[in-house]
C-alpha cells in the first residue's frame, strides 16, 4: 500500500473535520452555536455516523469560484442509528461557503433522500445557510423541493433550523413533517428586514420578523422552540421515537412500565360543575398518559387547541384536545389548520388519533368569517374523515354542533367514542337552544328568568344526556373519569390490528381526495 496515498487520504479527512478553519469555528461558539460536525455528534448514537459524498466539490468556475473548491460543498450527509434505528440526515455548515446551497451541495441532498425513500428510513435536515448561491444562478433549491415531496408521507422528514434560513430555501422545511427552532438564533424569512425596508418601508429586526418566537406564536410554522441547539437536537430525537421508519411500518411499542390499568383519581376533580368554568385540558392529558411524558405540537399557536405525542399503554398516540383556558375551546381558522395538519400527519405514520373533546363551537366573529373559517373548518372535518388509523374520541364535557364532528363523533368515522358522565352534546348549548326552541314562551311567560332556567334544564337531562346520545349509538361506553386511560388503552387493543390503506391501495373511483386548503 502506498503511504503516501493513506497519508493524503488522512490529510483530508482531517480538513473536512476542520470546516471552515478554527476562526469560524469560534465564531459559531461565539454565537452560541454548534458547529455541523457537533451537531450531527449530538443528534446520532455515538460513532454510528457514516458520512456519504464528502469528497464531493461545487464545479462553478465563475467569479472566481474555481479557486474556493472545498470538500463537502458546504454540506455533511450521511446516516447512522438513533434510538438505535437507522435515519438518514444532512447538515448545512455555514463556515464553508456560508454553507450556501449550489447545485453540487443540492444533489448531495437530492441522493441522501432517495437512499432514504428507498431503504426506507427517516431524514433529518439541520438547516443553517446563507441561501443559495448566486455565483451558479437559479434552480438548486428546486431539486431539494422535489424531493421533499416525493417523500411526504413515504418517511418522516424533519428539519431543525439551528440557524440562518432565507429566501426560497424556506420552503424545504415548511415542505417536511415538523420544523424546531432554536431560541434567539433561528430565523426564516423569504425577504430580510432589508428587503423589507427597501419595499415597504417598514422596519423590523430579524428576529422580529423570522425568530423562533413569532414563527411559533403567529404564522405557526414552528412546531417547537428549544432553548439551544442540544435540546433541539434532543427533541428530535425524542420526535423519531413516536414514529414509525416508514409508512409500511407501526409506531415503535415501548414498555413504559406504567401499568396500563392505572386509574387516575385526580381526573374526577378536574372539571368544575358549571359547564362555563374552564379547566386546564393538559392536567387531563398528563393524567392519561404513560409516565405523563407528552410531547406537544405547535404549543404556542392555536392556543384553544392542544396537540402532540404521548404513549398509552406503550403505544405512540397523536392526542387533539380543546383547550377550555384559551377562548373556551373553541376552534378557529388556525385551530382548524393545526389539527388539520396533525390528523394527516398521524395518518401518514399509522400513529393512533385520540381526541379529547370539550368544544363548544366555533368561534364566532366578523373576522373568522372574512378570514374564511368555513374553507378553513373544512380541512379538520375532512382531514378526520380520511384518516385511516385507530380513531377514538373521548367526550370530556360540551360537544356542539359542527365543532364536536370536527373533534371525531361517530358519524364522521371515529371507531370508538367514550364519553364522561359530565358530557353535554347538543346541536348547540342548551341556552340558546331553549332561547330558539321556547321564544314565544319565553315572551308570554310572568317569570321569564325561572321559566328560562326550568327550560334549559329541560333540555340538558333530556336532549344534551350522555345516555341519551348512547341509546342513539353516538356513544359506545360512558366512563368514569377515573377509568378513563384503562379504556383509552383497552380500545388501543382492540384496534391495533385495524387494517389501513396502504400502497396501491385507493378509495374506487378516484386517486385521492381533494383536501380543502
Amino acid at each position: 500500500m502506498d503511504k503516501k496515498k493513506l497519508k493524503e487520504l488522512e490529510d483530508i479527512q482531517a480538513q473536512l473535520k476542520s470546516g471552515g478553519g478554527k476562526e469560524a469555528i469560534e465564531g459559531q461558539h461565539k454565537l452560541g452555536k454548534l458547529t455541523a460536525d457537533e451537531r450531527i455528534d449530538v443528534l446520532f448514537d455515538k460513532g454510528t455516523f457514516v458520512e456519504l459524498d464528502a469528497f464531493a466539490q461545487h464545479q462553478c468556475s465563475d467569479f472566481g469560484m474555481e479557486k474556493k473548491r472545498p470538500f463537502r460543498d458546504g454540506v455533511i450527509t450521511g446516516y447512522g442509528l438513533i434510538g438505535g434505528r437507522k435515519v438518514f440526515a444532512y447538515a448545512q455548515d455555514t463556515s464553508v461557503l456560508g454553507g450556501s446551497v449550489g447545485f453540487t451541495h443540492a444533489q448531495k441532498v437530492v441522493h441522501l433522500k432517495k437512499l432514504a425513500r428507498d431503504t426506507k428510513a427517516p431524514i433529518v435536515a439541520l438547516l443553517d445557510s446563507g441561501g443559495g448561491r448566486i455565483q451558479e444562478g437559479s434552480g438548486a433549491y428546486s431539486l431539494i423541493f422535489y424531493e421533499d415531496i416525493v417523500t411526504s408521507g413515504v418517511v418522516p422528514q424533519i428539519s431543525a433550523v439551528v440557524g440562518n434560513c432565507a429566501g426560497g430555501g424556506v420552503y424545504s422545511p415548511a415542505l417536511t413533517d415538523f420544523v424546531l427552532m432554536v431560541e434567539g438564533t433561528s430565523q426564516m424569512f423569504i425577504a430580510g428586514p432589508r428587503v423589507i425596508k427597501e419595499a415597504t418601508g417598514e422596519e423590523i429586526g430579524m428576529q422580529e420578523l423570522g425568530g423562533a418566537k413569532p414563527h411559533s406564536q403567529i404564522s405557526g410554522v414552528c412546531d417547537h422552540v428549544a432553548k439551544n441547539e442540544t435540546e433541539c437536537l434532543e427533541t428530535v430525537r425524542k420526535l423519531l421515537g413516536y414514529l414509525p421508519s416508514s409508512y409500511l411500518e407501526k409506531p415503535p411499542w415501548i414498555d413504559t412500565g406504567d401499568d396500563p390499568n392505572r386509574q387516575e383519581e385526580s381526573l374526577a376533580e378536574i372539571v368544575p360543575e358549571s359547564s362555563r368554568t374552564p379547566f386546564d385540558m393538559r392536567k387531563v392529558i398528563l393524567a392519561i398518559v404513560d409516565k405523563g411524558e407528552f410531547l406537544e405540537v405547535k404549543k404556542n399557536f392555536a392556543r384553544s387547541m392542544i396537540t402532540g405525542f404521548a404513549r398509552l399503554g406503550g403505544y405512540p398516540v397523536g392526542i387533539v384536545a380543546n383547550q377550555p383556558m384559551v377562548n373556551a375551546g373553541c376552534l378557529d381558522c388556525d385551530v382548524s389548520d393545526k389539527a388539520a395538519r396533525f390528523y394527516r400527519t398521524c395518518d401518514c405514520f399509522n400513529v393512533p388519533i385520540i381526541t379529547l373533546a370539550d368544544v363548544p363551537g366555533y368561534l364566532p366573529g366578523i373576522k373568522e368569517e372574512h378570514k374564511g373559517i368555513i374553507r378553513h373548518g373544512a380541512k379538520m372535518l375532512y382531514g378526520y374523515t380520511e384518516a385511516t388509523v385507530p380513531k377514538i374520541t373521548c367526550v370530556i364535557r360540551k360537544a356542539y354542533g359542527g365543532a364536536y364532528a370536527a373533534m371525531g363523533a361517530k358519524a364522521m368515522g371515529a371507531d370508538v367514542v367514550l364519553a364522561w358522565p359530565t358530557t353535554e352534546m347538543a346541536i348547540m348549548g342548551p341556552e340558546a337552544a331553549v332561547s330558539v326552541l321556547y321564544q314565544r314562551e319565553i315572551e308570554k311567560a310572568e317569570n321569564k328568568e325561572e321559566f328560562t332556567k326550568q327550560k334549559i334544564q329541560e333540555y340538558r337531562d333530556k336532549f344534551s344526556s350522555p345516555y341519551y346520545y348512547a341509546s342513539r349509538q353516538q356513544i359506545d361506553i360512558i366512563v368514569k373519569p377515573q377509568e378513563t386511560r384503562p379504556y383509552l388503552i383497552k380500545m388501543l387493543n382492540m384496534l391495533k390490528d385495524k387494517v389501513m390503506v396502504t400502497e396501491g391501495q385507493k378509495l374506487e373511483g378516484r386517486k385521492h381526495g381533494n383536501i380543502p386548503v
